[in-house]
């Protein structure tokens, strides 16, 4: 079983090309042709899955977004879409 914490290297080519080591790839989900966002904070670099990025962020920024409408329950959603079908 592979861990989700260690320590791993690789070497910079020379056009700044880096192969990710397979458990990174591994344990990230990245498959050849997916995409890899880096992110740097405080001279810190991370290297996150694209699509799992996307999804999180959006997540976050629709936090609560169904209760600010309104929706407290299936009810309430099934009334809306009825509604918006209807239109």
């Amino acid at each position: 079983m592979i861990t989700t914490n260690f320590i791993d290297n690789a070497k910079v080519m020379s056009k700044g090309q880096v192969t990710i080591p397979k458990d990174v790839r591994d344990i990230l989900g990245i498959n050849s042709g997916d995409r890899v966002t880096f992110i740097v904070e405080n001279g810190t670099v991370r290297i996150v899955n694209t699509a799992v990025y996307a999804m999180e962020l959006f997540q976050k920024n629709m936090s609560g977004e169904a209760k600010s409408a309104g929706l407290e329950n299936e009810e309430d959603i099934e009334n809306l879409v009825k509604e918006v079908r209807t239109e």
